[in-house]
């Protein structure tokens, strides 16, 4: 009986043991879960913030890759050769959506052409990550604006114009005025225009031609907003400029705003709801009407202009079409080109 009831509590400390054991065992399993875990937010912000923080030109880029874009076939690259000693060359940012660029920078070069006719008229980008995905995307090649001017030195020119379509004396006007330099001596004369808002009188012009692109929305019911790019350059200042020269010329119902500076669209917003206003009209301060104007302005997402204003409570109305399709505008930068032609 004892060597039984021994082997009885034998078996019951082995029995505890490898239980002890299995419990002991599992222990380290749970203990090692936690660094299978994924690290904290925090840790890997540095690393998921970068796409956040893109540039603007590549979100241009990153467009719809289902080729709702436009035809580019349908457009000039004017990137050929044979140009003869006398060139104008047009630069623009550019953009990837093909129709707009067509009817907005191809039509300001069609317009250079006709006024220019002794000029051969050539076409630099000033983004490179447009150039790019319009080369992958749709077999496009479109000079940037070394390649452009390397071309002309190349094809001997002898008198070179360069008429950019920014909006204003910014970053991108200081830095193609300084890359222009490094090629002063390839040509027996270079000269550059000014951007599109430079003296009062642009600044009338564009004024009254915006108006007059809009005015049948002008009942008093409706704000028609403006959305420029912005810039954190003083030449912002622009912006400011532009919705005083419209107070100032009677236009009450006229706000301007921009995508990534001030005037924000919750300035403008604010604004508005000062207002009696039933519809907003929202249309691009911008040369083209690319991915800001079709995304941040006319865009479904929440934080798109049209959102904005329609959970507001108001009916809007998006006009996606580019400054550079109004003739007015055509015939500004042609006479900013004529003005620098002068100069030589």
């Amino acid at each position: 009986m004892k060597t039984k009831r021994m082997m009885s509590i034998l078996t019951v400390i082995a029995m505890l043991t490898v239980l002890l054991a299995g419990c002991g065992g599992q222990e380290p399993a749970q203990t090692a879960a936690p660094a299978e875990t994924p690290a904290p937010a925090e840790t890997l912000a540095p690393e998921t913030t970068v796409p956040a923080e893109t540039p603007a030109e590549t979100a241009e880029a990153e467009d719809e890759e289902d080729y709702t874009t436009g035809d580019a076939s349908l457009d000039n690259p004017r990137n050929q050769d044979g140009i003869g000693e006398k060139e104008l060359m047009v630069v623009s940012f550019g953009t990837s959506f093909n129709d707009n660029r067509r009817l907005t920078v191809g039509a300001i070069e069609e317009a250079m052409e006709k006024a220019f006719p002794d000029y051969s008229v050539r076409r630099g980008f000033t983004s490179q990550i447009i150039i790019d995905h319009v080369k992958s995307r749709d077999g496009e090649i479109i000079d940037n604006v070394g390649e452009a001017l390397d071309r002309a030195v190349a094809n001997g020119v002898k008198t070179l114009v360069v008429q950019p379509t920014h909006l204003m004396d910014g970053f991108e006007y200081n830095d193609l005025v300084n890359e222009l330099a490094q090629y002063a001596d390839a040509f027996e004369s270079v000269s550059i225009g000014s951007p599109l808002l430079t003296s009062d009188e642009d600044f009338q012009v564009v004024a009254e031609t915006i108006v007059e692109a809009t005015a049948s929305y002008d009942d008093g019911k409706t704000a028609i907003c403006f959305m420029g790019h912005g810039t954190e350059a003083d030449s912002n200042a622009v912006y400011a400029r532009m919705q005083q020269v419209l107070t100032d010329g009677g236009h009450e119902h006229y706000y301007v705003g921009t995508v990534e500076a001030s005037p924000t669209v919750e300035d403008v917003l604010a604004l508005v709801q000062a207002g009696e206003y039933q519809r907003v009209v929202l249309r691009p301060l911008m040369i083209v009407a690319g991915d800001h104007a079709n995304n941040d302005m006319a865009g479904d997402e929440e934080d798109s202009w049209k959102s904005i204003f329609e959970a507001a409570g108001y009916e809007v109305v998006c006009q996606v079409n580019g400054l550079g399709e109004l003739e007015s505008i055509q015939n500004l930068l042609v006479d900013h080109a004529r003005a620098a032609m002068e100069q030589q």
